[in-house]
């Protein structure tokens, strides 16, 4: 599968949160994540292993008790079924991958 760029698709799950899923396989889905300063994402689980980037700007990620302040270039993996949420401490862009792929985030 091939996707060309777009500024079209986002869905707004969260308050100051913007989602688009990018591309998805068989097994894996990636998604670009656009937050607003101030954003959070409760915490949260699903069975979904979760591995992210940040782009730009800064994150505060709590992953199963841990908090961690992420900087662009820096990277996370979270496990299916750990506790996990974060709160957006500048405007940020991230994109994360999913394994197994989300069906909720297929279009």
């Amino acid at each position: 599968m091939f996707k060309m760029n777009s500024e079209n698709g986002f869905c707004s799950p969260a308050d100051k949160v913007k989602r688009k899923t990018l591309v998805h396989g068989e097994k894996t889905l990636m998604v670009e994540i656009r937050l607003d300063a101030g954003g959070e994402l409760p915490l949260h689980s699903h069975i979904h292993e979760q591995t992210g980037y940040l782009i730009s700007g800064k994150i505060e990620l709590s992953i199963n008790g841990q908090i961690f302040t992420a900087h662009p270039g820096d990277s996370w993996c979270i496990k299916g079924g750990e506790q996990h949420g974060l709160r957006t401490l500048e405007e940020s862009v991230v994109i994360e991958v999913f394994s197994p792929v989300r069906n909720e985030y297929i279009d």
